[in-house]
């Protein structure tokens, strides 16, 4: 069945409801909990109505290893705060410990974040919805073999891995305040995935994603990358995503479009030095829902967590188009 043109679209929502019972430890800003608080909006505002809501399967040890190394998900799956004196050399090979903690039922954590992004992507490949959403991924700075930036398994990469099985052609888009560096990186030598993204550049973490940075091989041209400084509003950020975006569609032309929702990126962020407000956010959603091409929506940053609850529950709310009271 062909999109729905206008109107409704046939919207598949993945939540599993342990993800915010994780924990990154004390005085940590990644909260999981903003998921369930996510969550709990789109139900008191009625949008599940409109969604077809998913408890997607964990994602296995085989799965995670089609994009990471084997015997860092091994790590992740053995190590726990209770025997971590025994792991200090995998730690620190591994970057686990300071921004990225080894904190009770981290692989579970993981699997649910991913199995959320493949769930979605299986869904879209088999034609059964126009967009998918996974608030519990979009952990975009995770490596084969490296955590990085608060994210331990890459759900982007594995999500955009399955849909390639169908899919001769993947955008990627990231509009969280910080780089998408570990998709960018896993796609940088191939034609078959285009890398967009756009953040603060300029002594900020990851400290990649310079304009210069265009891919490699047959991956050149098909990264690319928008630095950005403090303070950017919803006109400027319009201003520059829709030319691009537009252009970027045309000449790619992708059967499918992954977009990183990071909510970092919002007025108020604990983190983020971005001034965008909800709607100059979620016009990048209205733009990609009305490109008509399957979608797959991703969560990512974001650390004030009422703001990243209204956000993703606004987005939530353009998939399905359905206006809700601010």
């Amino acid at each position: 069945m062909a999109l729905q043109e206008h109107g409704k679209r046939r919207v598949a929502y993945y939540y599993d409801s342990n993800v915010g019972n994780y924990y990154y430890g004390q005085g940590h800003v990644m909260k999981p909990h903003r998921i369930r608080m996510t969550h709990h909006l789109v139900l008191n505002y009625g949008i599940y109505r409109h969604l077809e809501v998913y408890r997607p399967f964990p994602a296995t040890f085989e799965d995670m290893c089609r994009f990471h190394s084997e015997d860092y998900m091994e790590f992740l799956r053995t190590a726990s705060p209770d025997n971590l004196k025994q792991y200090n050399k995998q730690m620190l090979k591994f970057n686990v410990g300071e921004d990225c903690p080894l904190f009770d039922g981290l692989f579970e954590f993981c699997q649910l974040s991913s199995g959320g992004s493949l769930a979605a992507a299986v869904k879209l490949n088999k034609q059964k919805a126009d967009i998918a959403i996974n608030w519990m991924g979009g952990l975009h700075h995770a490596k084969k073999a490296e955590a990085s930036g608060f994210c331990y398994s890459n759900d982007i990469v594995l999500g955009i891995l399955e849909l390639l099985k169908y899919h001769k052609r993947v955008l990627y888009v990231d509009i969280d305040v910080h780089h998408g560096d570990g998709v960018e990186e896993a796609f940088y030598t191939t034609d078959r995935v285009m890398t967009v993204s756009f953040h603060k550049y300029g002594d900020f973490f990851p400290g990649t994603g310079d304009l210069k940075d265009i891919g490699a091989g047959r991956g050149r041209y098909y990264s690319v990358n928008v630095p950005l400084r403090d303070g950017i509003t919803d006109e400027s950020y319009r201003f520059i995503f829709v030319p691009v975006m537009t252009k970027v569609m045309e000449v790619f032309q992708p059967s499918a479009v992954v977009l990183q929702c990071g909510a970092d990126s919002l007025n108020g962020d604990r983190l983020g030095p971005f001034n965008l407000t909800l709607k100059g956010h979620g016009d990048c959603v209205k733009f990609f829902r009305d490109c008509n091409v399957p979608l797959m929506l991703l969560g990512g940053g974001g650390y004030t967590p009422r703001n990243v609850a209204r956000c993703w529950t606004y987005e939530t709310s353009l998939a399905v188009n359905m206006e809700i009271p601010d």
